[in-house]
């Protein structure tokens, strides 16, 4: 089990670069030519500068901390159901919006000091927006309204035993929920995530309750590149922004959820791939992603026929098919 006081892994680069950023921007660069004789300027830079160190330092921080800092903030009732909690951490809802003031000011500062330098500005601003512009997109997912799946033919009839694969804090099995009508769902995860409270258990638990479909759903702890089921035990399955982060084990995953899945079940998996909405949110890390044709021949692989693929919500889907034969 991984320590659950942890930050997310690449977070301590992202927040120890920010921590460097925002003091170059509060020490070094007011005292450049043309910022240093230019008080309101200067007082900006120092402003922007701690913005970004204290937010990485924020984000940094052990998330007992984090927790304890959101309590202050006054609470909807609970049985608004905008209420829900997906464990989205405050660094990864709000980093590029301190990458994106970051770039800014080093936008503004490039053209004030060395104004030859012009295409470097221009280049900083552009960045500045585009990450501005991942920052709307990656806080729009907290809102309910995005906790929905594409409209596809995923069900095989009205009873069907759903696996919701890497359920975390709950929203895809929410989801789920509002078509599974007479069915159940079965939602797994590992619950070790370090950057979510309880590895998102507590929060499942209590996004459950809120949704009022406790008695519809099983919570199983398990890994879905080995996954705690017979073979052909669902009638379907599902998962959303999971299979992409298996790593060197996507495969598996994908071999896992063909093997649980009766003969003719169908598979919907949503994963992000390199676009411009992932270029908006990643910059140039997006496009490490796994591509639309690596993630097709991954599931003809594992023995998947495609019956569906599009765009949803800035991110990719497939509808995939264990053959009946």
């Amino acid at each position: 089990m991984k320590n659950l006081n942890a930050v997310h892994g690449h977070a301590w680069l992202v927040g120890i670069v920010g921590l460097a950023v925002g003091l170059f921007l509060m020490i070094y660069v007011p005292t450049l030519k043309g910022v240093s004789g230019v008080i309101l300027l200067m007082a900006v830079m120092h402003l922007v500068g701690a913005t970004v160190f204290f937010g990485s330092l924020f984000g940094l921080a052990p998330k007992q901390f984090a927790r304890a800092w959101s309590h202050l903030r006054p609470r909807r009732s609970t049985s608004d159901t905008n209420d829900f909690d997906f464990g989205w951490s405050w660094g990864w809802m709000n980093g590029l919006w301190l990458a994106a003031l970051a770039l800014g000011a080093g936008a503004v500062a490039v053209q004030v000091a060395a104004p030859a330098w012009w295409p470097a500005a221009f280049g900083l601003l552009l960045l500045a927006v585009g990450f501005f512009a991942g920052g709307l997109s990656l806080r729009s997912t907290r809102r309910l309204d995005e906790a929905v799946l594409p409209l596809v033919p995923l069900l095989s009839g009205d009873c069907d035993l759903v696996l919701d694969a890497g359920c975390g804090a709950g929203r895809t099995t929410i989801a789920l929920a509002k078509v599974v009508k007479q069915g159940r769902i079965v939602a797994v995860d590992r619950f070790d995530a370090g950057y979510i409270e309880d590895g998102g258990r507590a929060l499942l638990d209590r996004n459950l309750r809120l949704a009022r479909i406790v008695d519809q759903v099983r919570i199983e702890a398990g890994d879905i590149a080995s996954l705690p089921f017979p073979d052909a035990t669902f009638d379907s399955a599902a998962s959303a922004h999971v299979i992409d982060h298996l790593g060197p084990h996507k495969q598996r995953g994908l071999d896992e959820i063909r093997r649980v899945l009766k003969p003719g079940g169908r598979f919907l998996m949503v994963i992000r791939v390199p676009g411009w909405t992932m270029f908006a949110m990643a910059n140039v890390l997006s496009f490490f992603l796994t591509s639309k044709r690596q993630w097709r021949d991954m599931a003809r692989r594992a023995g998947f026929e495609r019956r569906d693929e599009g765009a949803h919500n800035g991110c990719w889907f497939l509808l995939l098919e264990r053959p009946a034969q």
